[in-house]
């Protein structure tokens, strides 16, 4: 063969494979493309879904749904406000006890914990983020509501009870259950999720920037402060966003513990519900047309509330991403 024809035939050899690059691309990028829009598809699935089943009460109650007290399936009246209630309380309270204790857990694991100790430390916490959410709630309502009857709930009314504002929260029925009860059992759910979390971004920063730090003279609580909580503040946010969309969805540990009341009170002693519970309690049994279309109202409202949460939680992280620009 001359070195023309040679010439040739790898050029020919070079366009097939460079044709087979471009099909393999072409195909890969529709694929990847069909993923990504299946997401959407079915998001929106979801949406038309509920609007078109909750548009019946909507429609019979108008807006005052949403601000309406009263849920009585036998006389088809029906308000969310108990449920929406329960929910957002419950799951700020968690967030309250989560935050603080996810965030001491991560640091510890990151910073302080020896290097010998801190892969069975992490395991373990990432054992308690698989443990099924029905075990969380036949602990807290065998196991923690009695405790916390007998002796948490009468310390609390007896201190904090006392206070001139917030004591109303801290009074009422001590049977150990309720939606302080629910808080808590939610919080001891998300530690996981949100220290998990923390722990990945803190472990990213580059460990040149805190070695600088030490080399400055700086203590560990300064480099943590001003190293890595400024290069991890998005990740902490994420994680805290995540465990508070875990909280406000929870359905079967919350069902267990909150009491399961339709009842507005002040006080965090007493039962109530929230829209999670709710749908759990009284979907499969719901007769008339008007309660299925409110039960999915509620789920609407549940999907909005979820909504916002996130929205403004990217909203605030823009805003962070914008003012580090203009530092820099």
């Amino acid at each position: 063969m001359s070195a023309a024809d040679q010439a040739q035939a790898d050029e020919r050899a070079l366009m097939s494979v460079m044709r087979r690059q471009r099909l393999e691309d072409f195909i890969f990028h529709k694929v990847t493309l069909v993923f990504a829009l299946s997401v959407l598809l079915v998001l929106a699935g979801i949406i038309v879904s509920l609007i078109i089943n909750a548009w019946p009460a909507f429609r019979e109650f108008g807006p005052a749904f949403i601000t309406t007290v009263e849920w009585d399936p036998v006389n088809d009246k029906f308000g969310a406000l108990i449920a929406i209630v329960g929910t957002v309380a419950t799951s700020l309270i968690a967030l309250l006890i989560a935050f603080p204790i996810s965030f001491g857990i991560a640091l510890f694991l990151t910073e302080i914990c020896p290097v010998g100790l801190r892969r069975t430390l992490g395991t373990a916490v990432e054992l308690l983020a698989g443990v099924p959410s029905i075990i969380y709630g036949m602990w807290g309502l065998f196991v923690f509501a009695p405790l916390f009857g007998d002796h948490v709930q009468p310390l609390l009314s007896q201190t904090l009870g006392q206070l001139p504002v917030i004591g109303q929260l801290f009074r009422g029925p001590m049977m150990g259950i309720g939606i302080l009860t629910a808080g808590l059992i939610l919080a001891v759910m998300i530690i996981p999720f949100i220290a998990s979390v923390m722990r990945d971004v803190f472990e990213i920063v580059p460990p040149v920037l805190k070695e600088s730090a030490y080399g400055l003279g700086c203590t560990r609580w300064e480099v943590v402060r001003k190293i890595v909580l400024p290069y991890a503040k998005t990740g902490v946010v994420g994680g805290v966003m995540l465990g508070l969309g875990r909280a406000l969805g929870e359905t079967m540990a919350v069902t267990f513990v909150i009491g399961n009341a339709h009842k507005l009170s002040w006080s965090l002693f007493a039962p109530g519900n929230s829209i999670a519970s709710t749908l759990a309690n009284e979907f499969a049994e719901a007769e008339s047309a008007l309660h299925l279309s409110s039960l999915y109202s509620l789920g609407l409202i549940l999907f909005v509330i979820t909504f916002i949460v996130l929205a403004a939680a990217k909203i605030m992280l823009l805003g962070m991403a914008r003012r580090e620009g203009v530092k820099s």
